[in-house]
């Protein structure tokens, strides 16, 4: 359906119980942006109504009319925003998605961060996933890591993967996966990193202890002007979450997000967003493929 019909359709009929109206989703789009940055536009009302849903049956409402009522005339909006913006927010991710990145990992980025510290046992890597979702990115960080470790020369690694949604946390830090989920991980690497679920049935893998204890998750919104996290970050991964941010907005979180990476260290945005670092103290080595000046 065209945005421009979504925006007009018609305000009458049986079904509007469970439709939201203009103004509740001008409401509803301006709280998101406020406190996540994240713009959704008219043409974006059939997915907020379809995942809001799921937040109707949670507060015991009957329809989305209703649910807008609770929340802007009933008082329900102190404590609902949290989960309004949970299962609003787009959590789309992968195991080795826009595999480049990972290749330049392993290779001249972990040559380049390793040189940099100047190598050794005592070695330690830090890395961040600024939009870690269920945990696919950090965990495929941390399985790159763990094989050039393996190989040598030898150093220590963490992973810090943050979010702004209570629940994709959740999920990453329990770290189970459908087996369907983990189909782009190396057939070598899911022997390694993943143990599959007791009962065939289920169709689950899990990270293995020994990786997950290299990760750690923790909630922070991007928008904040000060992020609670170290200042000394090898490498921060921050890819397709701007394309839902205003220009201004976009400048803005990667200026911050510099401050917490060592210089010579490097940035990954997301292919679409390659243009974004141009306008700041980066250098490009690579599409999307940033270093800190």
């Amino acid at each position: 359906m065209p945005a421009s019909s979504l925006a007009l359709r018609p305000t009458g009929g049986a079904d509007d119980g469970d439709r939201i109206d203009d103004t509740s989703f001008s409401r509803i789009a301006a709280l998101v942006n406020r406190q996540t940055g994240i713009r959704l536009p008219p043409s974006k009302r059939m997915m907020v109504e379809a995942r809001l849903r799921r937040r109707v049956r949670a507060c015991g409402q009957p329809n989305l009319a209703a649910y807008c009522r609770f929340l802007f005339h009933e008082g329900g909006l102190d404590r609902e925003a949290l989960h309004l913006i949970d299962v609003v927010t787009t959590n789309k991710t992968d195991f080795f998605r826009e595999p480049d990145h990972f290749r330049f990992l392993a290779g001249p980025g972990l040559d380049a961060m390793l040189g940099r510290a100047g190598g050794g046992r005592r070695t330690r890597l830090k890395l961040w996933s600024a939009a870690s979702s269920i945990g696919a990115e950090a965990y495929t960080i941390a399985m790159v890591l763990a094989e050039a470790a393996a190989r040598g020369p030898g150093f220590d690694f963490s992973v810090l993967g943050t979010d702004i949604s209570t629940s994709v946390l959740a999920h990453a830090k329990m770290a189970i996966y459908p087996t369907a989920f983990a189909a782009p991980v190396p057939e070598a690497l899911r022997q390694r990193y993943f143990m599959e679920a007791r009962d065939p049935q289920r169709q689950e893998m899990r990270v293995v202890p020994e990786l997950r204890a290299r990760v750690s998750f923790a909630r922070l919104n991007l928008m904040d002007t000060r992020y609670a996290v170290d200042s000394d970050f090898d490498a921060i991964f921050l890819r397709n979450v701007l394309i839902y941010f205003e220009r201004d907005v976009q400048i803005a979180v990667v200026g911050r997000l510099i401050r917490h990476i060592r210089p010579g260290g490097f940035l990954f945005l997301g292919h679409s967003e390659s243009a974004i670092g141009a306008e700041l103290p980066l250098r490009q080595l690579a599409p999307a493929t940033f270093q800190v000046e």
